[in-house]
Parts: structure tokens; sequence; C-alpha cells
């Protein structure tokens, strides 16, 4: 049988094209990953682009029928009424703070949620105390 053996100079050519294949195919692996990475990143740019487009648009349509509403001197009035307490001969202001009215919603919110932790830890006591009776 013939053993198939390798001269210095095939070694050598391996070694060299082997390292120089390798290298090029890492740097091809790459430059994929970057391009990928690179579309990525820029279609998650085009859609809170389109996002901002779409809010913006929206923005536009409200403001338009808002300058529309403006060209009516009934609207205007009543929007000085509402906005700058503008009032008319006879009428009374009368401002209600709106600041009473969001901190006892949160009270209530917070008076829910101590609720929940304390109902957690009440079970979480219950459960400890099952285990530890088991155990003995």
């Amino acid at each position: 049988m013939k053993k198939n053996r390798m001269t210095k100079s095939s070694k050598k050519r391996l070694i060299v094209f082997g390292t120089l294949s390798f290298f090029v195919i890492i740097y091809f692996i790459v430059t994929i990953i970057i391009y990928i990475y690179n579309i990525g990143s820029l279609n998650i740019k085009k859609d809170n682009l389109n996002n901002n487009l779409t809010e913006l648009k929206r923005e536009e349509k409200i403001l338009t029928n808002e300058i529309e509403k403006l060209q009516d001197p009934a609207y205007i009035a009543k929007y000085a009424r509402e906005h700058y307490s503008y009032s008319k001969d006879g009428e009374y202001i009368i401002k209600i703070n709106d600041k009473e009215k969001e901190t006892s919603e949160q009270k209530f919110e917070l008076n829910i949620n101590y609720k929940y932790v304390i109902f957690g830890s009440l079970l979480f006591l219950l459960l400890i105390i099952g285990i530890l009776k088991k155990k003995k």
C-alpha cells in the first residue's frame, strides 16, 4: 500500500492558503453580520419614524381643526372663558382645584397597593409556617 505523503512545499502551501482562506471566510462572515445588524437597526429607525409621522399627521389634523374653529368668534369667546378666565358681564368665575382630585385618586391607588403587599406578605408567612411545621 502506498501512503499519501505530503511534501514540505505542499504543507507550506496548505498552511498559507488555509490560513488565508480562514481569514477571508471570517472577514465575510463578520461583514455579513454587521450588514444584518445595520439593516435591523435601520428597520427599527424606520418604524420609529413612521410612528412619529403618523403622530405628527394626527397632530396636524387636530391643529388644522383648531385653526378652523378659531375663525368663529363664538368659539374664541368660549375658549377664552375656559382657558383664560374671561367672563361675560354679570358672570362669576369659580375655579375648582383639580390637584385635590388627583391627590385623592393617588391615595386610593396607594391604599390598594398596600392591601396587595400586606396580603402577599401574609400568604408568604403562612407558606413559611407550613413548611416549618412539615419539617418537624
